[in-house]
């Protein structure tokens, strides 16, 4: 008979093995470039084209792991990470995500975990209280903010329908509609698709102001002009905290809106959501008591390894009532005030992501939790100074939180665009810092967002030296070869 994995392997052994390589790979951080230098199809030629019959020893295979896996990857936790949005994992949830492996518990019901589902329904009215969020929200966990998402699409489409969609579906009914600035979420496309509303009914209202907000009054006359055309308007999705540049909407006069019209509001404030602990920038979603759903991913900003995003709902009724389904087999009998959370998710089965925000929690602290992200606001807004009081750097939008873009001023004419996709190009490569672009008025503009654990100040000392350093570099190089350019294409 042949021997199985698991009569071979000294859990005990390789577990402390494995933790000893997670400490060292973090202290060591600092040193390695941000983003990995390797070309497409470079790990996978390392990798066995086909499974292994027999097993292999966890030496083998560890050793692999140290070799080909870990300097192909892109180091979310380095100091100098800047693109995108954190991605943080605090060593104290790193500690509980152990545990919650080690249980492997399915969670999808209070039977199956009671202790699971508790503490999900305590750390998340801790959450709500440290957002400021009214008593009459309540909360769950979703992987993702996307997932989410959906659920408050379908909870829209559900509430429209008189919740008779998910029974006789969509076809033969009214067109329904639901509103969103184009600051939004690729996340929000992806969820009217799939919830069978077609993205030909997703509305895009325009932006006005320096934030970048829905107009309230394009708004109204999008709803009216639907309403006159026969459709039925569903659902209002407001941004706080656009990905692109960390637009906002003004969210009590969309709330207004909504309640004057009878539509759901779902307020995305996925990254910008976390900053909300602290009390001087609630300001930004003034407003969102009036909303029926707020998504808030705790595994970005507040230190939650991925994934572990929030999902607070005013009416969990209609939640429930939209994404629930009760087979005998998921039936608890005698027990109860009990919930089942698998009721308020798409998934049926479910991680015991609470036990990480509970750790994290309890070993920061709100306050450590906020000075935290006031830090990273601060040297956001004063790496945008040093970059706009440069030369040939100009602002392009100014810190929304800790985010702001910027763009390089090229000496090559008629070539901005160009020269900056470029330039984020060399400096990822250089592996100091890592950014991403975007494009902000129909222009590329470089996106930069201060976020993680590890970043201290001196980080952006590096990074304004690096930026700086490679753009001019950049710049007298296509300077100087662009004329013999012109000249062989003349020639």
């Amino acid at each position: 008979m042949a021997m199985r994995a698991e009569d071979t392997i000294d859990l005990r052994t390789w577990a402390h093995r494995a933790a000893d390589w997670t400490a060292d790979y973090r202290d060591g951080l600092d040193a390695l470039p941000v983003r990995p230098r390797v070309v497409p199809g470079s790990i996978a030629a390392e990798i066995a084209a086909a499974p292994p019959e027999a097993a292999e020893p966890m030496e083998a295979i560890f050793a692999d792991f140290d070799r080909v896996i870990a300097p192909g990857m892109t180091h979310w936790q380095h100091p100098r990470f800047f693109a995108y949005f954190p991605g943080n994992a605090a060593p104290a949830a790193v500690v509980a995500e152990m545990l919650v492996a080690g249980m492997s518990a399915q969670c999808m019901l209070w039977q199956t975990s009671p202790a699971a589902t508790e503490l999900e329904t305590r750390v998340l009215d801790w959450l709500r209280q440290a957002l400021d969020l009214p008593a009459t929200f309540q909360g769950v966990i979703h992987d993702t903010a996307s997932s989410a998402t959906l659920a408050a699409v379908l909870t829209m489409r559900e509430r429209a329908l008189g919740f008779t969609g998910n029974a006789t579906g969509l076809a033969g009914g009214p067109r329904l509609r639901i509103y969103a600035s184009g600051e939004v979420h690729s996340s929000i496309d992806k969820a009217v698709r799939i919830a069978g509303i077609g993205e030909d009914n997703l509305v895009r209202v325009p932006t006005a102001g320096p934030t970048r907000g829905m107009d309230p009054t394009g708004l109204e006359a999008a709803i009216a002009a639907d309403r006159a055309a026969g459709h039925k308007p569903a659902g209002i999705i407001a941004c706080v905290g656009g990905t692109s540049v960390g637009a906002l909407d003004d969210v009590t006069a969309i709330a207004a809106i909504a309640n004057r019209e009878g539509l759901h509001l779902h307020v995305d404030a996925a990254w910008a959501g976390a900053a909300m602990i602290c009390p001087e920038f609630r300001p930004l979603w003034e407003g969102v008591a009036a909303a029926d759903s707020v998504v808030m991913n705790p595994h970005k900003w507040l230190g939650a390894p991925f994934d572990c995003s929030t999902y607070f709902v005013r009416a969990p009724g209609d939640l429930v009532r939209t994404l629930a389904i009760h087979p005998e087999y998921l039936k608890t009998y005698g027990r109860d005030g009990m919930v089942n959370y698998s009721e308020w998710s798409i998934q049926l089965g479910r991680r015991f992501r609470a036990l990480k925000l509970w750790f994290l929690i309890r070993a920061h602290g709100l306050e450590g939790l906020r000075a935290m992200i006031r830090d990273h606001v601060a040297w956001s807004r004063d790496l945008a100074a040093r970059l706009g009081a440069e030369p040939d750097f100009e602002i392009v939008t100014e810190p929304m939180l800790s985010l702001f873009t910027f763009r390089h001023l090229s000496a090559a004419d008629g070539a901005a665009d160009a020269h900056n996709l470029a330039l984020v190009e060399a400096i990822n490569d250089d592996g100091r810092t890592y950014l991403t672009q975007t494009r902000v008025d129909g222009r590329i503009a470089i996106r930069l967002q201060v976020g993680s654990f590890q970043t201290t100040a001196a980080d952006l000392d590096i990074a304004f030296e690096a930026i700086t350093e490679i753009a001019r570099r950049l710049d007298s190089a296509t300077t100087v070869t662009e004329p013999l350019s012109r000249a062989r294409t003349a020639g």
